[in-house]
């Protein structure tokens, strides 16, 4: 999936939110990650459980929002409340495509 220029400037204004050094160098060691393993170990280090546990839940609220669920079936196989669900759907409508661009390189 090729980034759309006008709405890649969109997302770095976003970010720019946020220190951009340290966001840089957080994604830039994501990047080096190799394997799951190292992944493991990486968020393991960096994340609660219960914030690996949040974005793990968001990207399934994706993909099964992208399937056509339910907010009901939804909720009821991830557990997600109502506003995660709304949230991850108003970014699959007006967001950056994220979601979409993961999902469909894991064949999702």
């Amino acid at each position: 999936m090729k980034l759309h220029p006008k709405k890649w400037e969109w997302v770095r204004l976003q970010i720019k939110k946020l220190n951009d050094n340290s966001i840089d160098q957080l994604f830039e060691a994501i990047l080096t990650l190799e394997s799951l393993e190292e992944c493991y170990i990486f968020f393991d280090d960096l994340c609660t459980v219960n914030e690996i546990q949040s974005l793990s839940q968001r990207l399934e609220v994706a993909r099964m929002l992208g399937k056509g669920c339910t907010y009901n079936q939804i909720e009821a196989e991830t557990g997600a409340s109502t506003a995660t669900i709304s949230r991850v759907k108003r970014c699959l409508n007006y967001g950056n495509d994220g979601y979409k661009m993961s999902l469909e390189r894991l064949g999702r």
